[in-house]
C-alpha cells in the first residue's frame, strides 16, 4: 500500500512540473475550488486561465473569490481551474464561464463568443515574454538554439509562448525549422524543463517566474532570464453577455479597490500584481495588431 501510495505522489509531481497537467485528465476535467451556495443564491462560473497549475491556481485566486462573495448579494462565484490551455480555450469559447480572466489573445477571441472585457490586470510592463536557460549552460546567443529543444507553456499563450516566439523569429530564428518546439502544458513547466534540461531555454512571463523565484529559489538560482520582449496590455476581466450588469459592476468595483486594504494588498501579492483596472474591449486592439503581425510572420494563429 505504502509503495502504490508513494508511486502515486511521484506521478502527481511529475505531471505537475514536467507535463504540466496535460495528460491522462479526463475530458470533463473542471477542479472547482469553492463550496455550494446557500439555497436561492445563483451560483456564477469564473474562470482563470492556466497562470499555474490547478492546485496552486487555487491557492491564489482561492481567497480573492472568497472575497468577492463575501460582498455580493445574490449570487455566488464558484472558481474553476482547467487542465492546460487548449481545456480553458474550449470552454470559454464554449460560453461556459460567466466571468474569466483570460490572456490577451484568448480576450479577443472570447469577444467573438459573447464576452466583453470590464477590467484587467494591471502592470502592463509586466506583460512581456522572458526565456530563460540556465546559468551553466552553453547558450549565449540566439543562434545557439538552432537544432535545441525550446519550451513553451502553450501554443495560446499570448506572453510566454507567442511573444518568445516573435523574439526569436525577430533575432534570426526560424522557430518552425531551428527549433523543437515543446508545449508542455504550463508555466512551471516550461520552466522546470530548462533545469531538468529537457529544453536549452524555456519561455514564460514575469508574473509566474517571481512567484517561482520566491517558492523554489534552490532551482531559480540555477536560472536566469536570457532575453525579454516588448510589452501588451495585461490579462483581461471578462463578462458573457447575458451576465447581470450590476454583477459585473459590483465584482469589477471589488477587483478594482483591492490595492486600498491591507487585506487586498496581500491578496495582490501572491498573483503578484499591484491591482486590477478598468478596461474595455478597445484596450485590446493592440493585441488584434499583434497577432495578424505574429501570424504573417511566424505561424497562422486564428484570430
Amino acid at each position: 500500500m505504502r509503495g502504490s501510495l508513494g508511486c502515486v505522489l511521484w506521478g502527481l509531481l511529475t505531471v505537475i512540473f514536467i507535463t504540466g497537467c496535460s495528460a491522462g485528465a479526463p475530458e470533463d476535467y473542471r477542479p472547482a475550488f469553492t463550496s455550494q451556495p446557500p439555497g436561492g443564491v445563483k451560483q456564477l462560473i469564473f474562470g482563470v486561465h492556466p497562470l499555474h497549475n490547478p492546485n496552486k491556481l487555487f491557492e491564489v485566486y482561492g481567497p480573492i473569490v472568497d472575497y468577492l462573495n463575501e460582498n455580493l448579494k445574490d449570487v455566488s462565484l464558484r472558481l474553476e481551474a482547467s487542465r492546460n490551455y487548449d481545456e480553458f480555450d474550449k470552454k470559454l469559447y464554449a460560453r461556459h464561464f460567466d466571468l474569466a480572466l483570460p490572456n490577451p489573445y484568448q480576450t479577443i477571441k472570447a469577444m467573438k463568443h459573447g464576452y466583453h472585457v470590464y477590467g484587467k490586470m494591471g502592470d502592463d510592463e509586466n506583460f512581456r515574454g522572458i526565456i530563460l536557460v540556465r546559468k551553466d549552460g552553453v547558450i549565449r546567443e540566439v543562434a545557439d538554439l538552432k537544432g535545441k529543444t525550446v519550451s513553451f507553456p502553450a501554443a495560446t499563450a499570448l506572453a510566454a509562448t507567442m511573444m518568445p516566439q516573435y523574439y526569436l523569429h525577430t533575432h534570426g530564428l526560424d522557430i518552425n525549422r531551428d527549433i523543437t518546439v515543446a508545449y508542455v502544458g504550463s508555466q512551471e513547466s516550461s520552466i522546470m524543463n530548462v533545469y531538468i534540461g529537457k529544453a536549452a531555454a524555456g519561455a514564460t512571463w514575469p508574473v509566474p517566474w517571481i512567484k517561482f523565484i520566491k517558492e523554489r529559489p534552490d532551482i531559480a538560482e540555477k536560472l536566469m532570464v536570457k532575453w525579454q520582449t516588448e510589452t501588451l496590455p495585461n490579462n483581461s476581466l471578462v463578462a458573457r453577455d447575458d451576465t447581470p450588469a450590476e454583477v459585473v459592476e459590483r465584482v469589477g468595483a471589488l477587483l478594482f479597490t483591492l490595492q486600498d486594504s491591507d487585506r487586498g494588498r496581500r491578496m495582490l501579492e501572491q498573483i503578484p500584481i499591484s491591482r486590477f483596472e478598468k478596461a474595455t474591449d478597445a484596450t485590446y486592439e493592440p493585441v488584434r495588431q499583434y497577432i495578424r503581425k505574429f501570424s504573417k510572420n511566424v505561424r497562422p494563429v486564428e484570430e
